[in-house]
């Protein structure tokens, strides 16, 4: 079986090119997909993961991120504030410790034990973000939070008009990769949705939200709005259509279906999930969203490149 690596996102870019080289040259799933999310993470650049993501309603930046490469193997880690990686840190919860996920003050402490190096999230670019969004819809909003509607992703953003004062961000990572003995491994990592109300924590950190991997059936993770993947258990349901007898893309669009039919979406709402079957029903891949904007990053033997979904739900 030939080695995949498949990442959400035009920035994901930057995590292709760090982990596809090792990959390819034999290394493992669960590697590629950690040092895929961590050199996101790293990148200042990136305004949803890592350092540089986009903080809270009270200006504190907290991360989220899970690994997964089997139900009975997977660590997440949530509310990380003073750690830069929470994927490294949450594949250290699958393989040092007997949970599955650790959060705020708790986690960090283990992060600590187990040797990561605090620094500061906030950068100044992010800071200037939410100054200017607290004053536009700050603490006296009449709408509070209830009637807000999270910024548009930057991508999803040029087939959307937006409104005047709505500055525009990215959204989680997500990434899938087989390595050359067949075997899935998945990680998501995000910072949250920007300027999200202190403590929220959406699908990514979440087994079977963000990511769900069995090597018996496939692999699957997700990016977009993270209320909308929780209500349907996202990942998990597209990996469960796999197992039985769907293909990756008819997974996908199932699920972005049942979204669309039981919530009421706003104009803002993007859900996109990539997808990998396991080697036994073939190994085929696909991606697909809600609604246009999406874009995926694929590595395989024809090189690297950035590519439209396989199918998208709605026209706008």
């Amino acid at each position: 079986m030939s080695e995949l690596l498949l990442s959400t996102w035009t920035f994901a870019t930057i995590a292709n090119a760090a982990a596809w080289p090792a990959l390819q040259a034999g290394g493992g799933a669960l590697d590629a997909v950690v040092a895929g999310a961590t050199a996101i993470e790293d990148d200042e650049t990136v305004d949803c993961v890592g350092v540089g993501g986009t903080p809270d309603a009270d200006g504190v930046v907290a991360l989220d991120a899970c690994v997964m490469t089997d139900p009975n193997r997977c660590g997440a880690v949530a509310d990380i504030r003073h750690y830069p990686n929470p994927t490294a840190i949450a594949r250290r919860v699958m393989e040092k410790t007997i949970h599955v996920m650790l959060v705020g003050e708790g986690a960090e402490q283990f992060a600590a034990r187990e040797g990561f190096q605090k620094r500061t999230l906030l950068t100044e670019a992010a800071r200037q973000r939410w100054l200017k969004w607290r004053q536009e819809h700050g603490p006296n909003d009449p709408n509070g939070y209830r009637g807000w509607v999270p910024p548009p992703n930057i991508e999803h953003a040029a087939h959307q008009s937006t409104e005047p004062g709505d500055p525009p961000s990215h959204d989680t990572v997500s990434l899938l990769a087989r390595d050359r003995a067949g075997t899935l491994a998945g990680a998501c990592s995000t910072s949250g949705m920007a300027f999200k109300v202190p403590g929220r924590v959406g699908d990514s950190p979440i087994i079977g939200h963000g990511v769900y991997v069995d090597q018996r059936a496939g692999a699957a993770a997700a990016t977009g709005n993270g209320e909308l993947i929780m209500g349907v258990c996202g990942s998990f349901l597209v990996v469960e259509l796999m197992r039985q007898g769907a293909g990756p893309q008819d997974a996908c669009a199932e699920v972005l279906r049942r979204i669309a039919e039981r919530f009421e979406l706003e104009r803002n709402h993007q859900v996109a999930f990539i997808a990998i079957a396991s080697q036994a029903r073939g190994g085929a891949w696909a991606s697909a969203a809600l609604r246009p904007g999406f874009v995926h990053v694929i590595s395989d033997e024809r090189g690297t490149r950035v590519e439209p979904p396989h199918f998208t739900l709605l026209k706008s």
